[in-house]
């Protein structure tokens, strides 16, 4: 299992959690699963989100791989001007 931390607005839309834990092996199946498990988090999983691994931002290599010891974080993307 994978151990991802929800940052600020993404927690409302998980059940006020503040980290979840999924079955996954990449970040492509980390956001999948997260879905599966708080449908919620589909709108803006699809706006854009960046994931954090071991602090290394993954824009969009939906392959990179995850281990169950990994720190993971899920962040919104900021929008403005």
């Amino acid at each position: 299992m994978v151990e991802v931390n929800l940052w600020s607005g993404l927690r409302a839309l998980a059940d006020g959690r503040e980290s979840v834990e999924v079955e996954a092996d990449t970040v492509g199946g980390v956001l999948r699963e997260l879905v599966r498990a708080y449908p919620a988090l589909q709108e803006p999983i699809d706006a854009g989100v960046s994931v954090s691994v071991n602090g290394r931002i993954i824009a969009s290599d939906l392959t990179a791989r995850v281990e169950s010891d990994s720190e993971v974080f899920l962040l919104q993307r900021l929008r403005g001007g």
